[in-house]
């Protein structure tokens, strides 16, 4: 049987040469941050959101206006065509911008792009569909041929204006909350920019 002492020396061997070896392996464990190496993979919708009067709102929008787009498509015929074809532009565009928009705030997208003003984005958003939906709806019901497929079109054309309109009326007041808290930041950080100026006296000297 070994004594105690070369027991100790074996152990003092290993331990040292394992951390020779875990030196110069090139295989050391990474430092970089979870959320930094997970990229996308860490998307999770906000059901908040969804549940919130915006995120229904933004549903509906999408609905109707796949709808209306649908229904717009399965006319044959027409003459004229321009009230179709305006109404057809005016959904599918509402439809993939509106579409998106749910997207980046239903997985807090949005939040990964500051630069980007969301709330006036939203609002520009809403207000146009509003009125190019209203204008569209007008023109189809002045110029269909009273076909099921144009009459349903010109339906879901003008619930698609009023729930726009809606959330243009939510949007505007939502940008003004954030223009608000913006201001009160910027005022916040400007007075205590101030009082550090006023609280240090090499500034002071250097200034006069």
């Amino acid at each position: 049987m070994r004594s105690g002492e070369e027991l100790d020396g074996f152990e003092g061997e290993a331990s040292s040469t394992s951390m020779i070896s875990g030196a110069s392996s090139p295989y050391q464990p990474t430092t970089e941050p979870v959320s930094q190496r997970r990229g996308l993979a860490g998307l999770r919708c906000d059901p908040d959101y969804l549940r919130g009067t915006l995120g229904c709102l933004k549903v509906a929008q999408v609905i109707l206006a796949l709808i209306a787009f649908i229904c717009i498509e399965t006319i044959m015929e027409c003459s004229p065509c321009e009230g179709l074809y305006f109404f057809e532009f005016v959904s599918c565009s509402a439809f993939v911008v509106t579409g998106v928009l749910l997207i980046l705030f239903s997985l807090n997208l949005h939040m990964r792009i500051p630069q980007i003003n969301w709330n006036l984005t939203d609002l520009v958003n809403t207000g146009l569909s509003t009125f190019f939906f209203f204008i569209a709806s007008i023109v189809l019901a002045a110029l269909n041929h009273k076909t099921g497929a144009e009459i349903a079109a010109v339906i879901f054309g003008f619930l698609a204006t009023a729930v726009y309109a809606v959330n243009t009326f939510l949007a505007v007041q939502k940008w003004r909350v954030s223009l608000r808290q913006q201001s009160a930041n910027d005022y916040i950080r400007a007075r205590t920019e101030s009082r550090d100026v006023d609280t240090r006296p090499e500034i002071q000297r250097l200034d006069t």
